[in-house]
């Protein structure tokens, strides 16, 4: 089974470029399960009805979340509707929507996706670790495929997920940094791991946002207003080759692909 994830979408050019490459992508890569990273599509900050099923139109699979998922209000009342757009398990209790989706493939193979949000300089939350004790738990034990989007800041603690995983699902995928790591690999019990799969949206940037007011900032720690920048558009993303039988992964290989 091979499964795509594509990094955190960042504004319209972030939507834009994935409209234009997603579909050759799965084509080309014969793609049975797309995930998308989508906290960020609505101008940087959350994800809206009307953009959610624009990302579904492209392509989409899941939409998974993080800490800005409840940004954009409209969303709220958008979540009973739409099981596969998912924000952290580990949210407090009563919130809308999950952050455990299962279902099947293309080609009818059964999979699950789980979204985390880590703690460490992050909004005091449930604990993730424990949260992927239950999440997993409610998984049919015939489940193997299962892939977990692992939203945080430092990179210590999505590679203690990896480990604390290893073995217990297909893949941990690293978001929220928007910035690449080069260290996508197989763990030693058959866990794809990348501790942060990076960004799709405008790289001549900081993170995603113009230059100048984040640099500002540093210098005057005054308060600032970011805007989503535009140029060296960029998709991050990574192919993850999972064995359906075993629920083990095979590979897992980075994939960039630059704005026309």
């Amino acid at each position: 089974m091979l499964i795509l994830f594509v990094g955190d979408i960042v504004g319209s050019s972030g939507r834009q470029i994935l409209k234009d490459h997603l579909a050759d992508i799965v084509q080309q890569r014969k793609i049975d399960l797309t995930i998308v990273n989508c906290e960020n599509a609505a101008s940087g900050f959350g994800i809206t009805p009307r953009l959610a099923e624009e990302l579904f139109s492209a392509g989409a699979d899941i939409l998974t979340g993080g800490n800005h998922i409840f940004d954009r209000k409209e969303i709220i009342d958008y979540f009973p509707q739409q099981p596969r757009l998912l924000r952290p398990a580990n949210f407090p209790d009563g919130l809308p929507g999950s952050g455990l989706y299962v279902g099947s493939s293309r080609q009818g193979a059964p999979y699950a996706v789980l979204n985390l949000q880590g703690r460490t300089f992050m909004a005091p939350i449930d604990c993730p670790f424990r949260a992927a004790e239950r999440e997993l738990a409610r998984i049919p034990h015939d489940m193997k495929v299962i892939v977990v989007d692992m939203h945080a800041e430092t990179t210590s603690e999505k590679q203690a997920m990896g480990w604390f995983l290893d073995g217990k699902v297909s893949a941990v995928v690293g978001t929220h940094t928007h910035v690449a790591t080069a260290d996508a690999h197989v763990l030693t019990k058959g866990t794809a791991f990348i501790t942060d799969v990076g960004m799709t949206g405008p790289h001549d940037s900081i993170i995603g946002m113009t230059k100048e007011p984040i640099i500002q900032r540093f210098l005057s720690s005054l308060p600032a207003r970011f805007e989503v920048a535009e140029g060296d558009v960029q998709m991050h993303a990574v192919v993850i080759d999972v064995d359906e039988a075993s629920g083990r992964a095979r590979s897992i290989e980075a994939l960039l692909v630059r704005s026309d």
